[in-house]
């Protein structure tokens, strides 16, 4: 785990927490630190202050997220700010989970391992199989129900993305950023060209587990 965080007390104070309860932690205090710290030792997970000297936690979330290296690393952010309009944007910003402060150590370490468990799949070689969608990461090949599906390699990328982050719901900017990648600049609608493309590849009967979430972008899901 990397501990980002500007106030060495509070860096402190979690990385005993999280020691005690089995992690190893690294620490650094500001963002610049902290990237050279993700590119080397690529952490499994990331505790990131909002409020950071120079280039903020909001900045460095984007940053990691346009970055093949570091775009599936699970981010957590820690801030004083409770407003659900700060809220929304740590999340947008590419963040997994959001916790408040003050926030005890036994509620940090559960957030924790809730996320860690959501994300266990990112990066797998493992088929994944969802109700008779099954993608085969290393052959590059998606079956349904036994059956070939024919798709693009976007769509592919789509839908191994969604599968490895199921049940929470994502923008098009956030789609755009872990999907197309940052350096890649197309409008957002272009998602949803990809999105009806992938829904007919999956068919009627499959085409459902991709949901739109209204006023915010698309998830998958197998809850109705």
């Amino acid at each position: 785990m990397l501990i980002v965080d500007d106030e060495a007390p509070i860096r402190e104070m979690i990385a005993v927490a999280l020691e005690m309860a089995g992690y190893h932690c690294l620490e650094a205090g500001d963002a610049r630190t902290a990237h050279g710290m993700i590119v080397d030792h690529k952490p499994d997970l990331i505790l990131l202050d909002w409020m950071l000297p120079g280039m903020t936690g909001i900045e460095l979330a984007r940053r990691l997220k346009r970055e093949d290296l570091t775009a599936l690393t699970p981010i957590i952010m820690l801030t004083a700010k409770s407003e659900e309009d700060n809220k929304i944007q740590g999340l947008e910003s590419g963040a997994d989970d959001y916790i408040t402060k003050p926030f005890s150590p036994r509620e940090l370490v559960a957030r924790l391992k809730a996320v860690l468990r959501r994300t266990a799949n990112t990066g797998q070689n493992e088929p994944i199989e969802v109700l008779g969608v099954t993608l085969d990461p290393i052959s590059h090949r998606v079956s349904i129900n036994g059956d070939p599906a024919e798709m693009g390699p976007t769509e592919y990328r789509l839908l191994q993305f969604f599968m490895t982050h199921q049940e929470r719901a994502y923008t098009r900017s956030q789609l755009l950023d872990n999907v197309w990648g940052g350096n890649v600049y197309v409008e957002e609608r272009t998602v949803d060209v990809h999105i009806r493309r992938l829904r007919k590849a999956l068919g009627n009967d499959h085409e459902k587990l991709i949901q739109t979430v209204r006023g915010t972008g698309y998830r998958f899901s197998i809850k109705v």
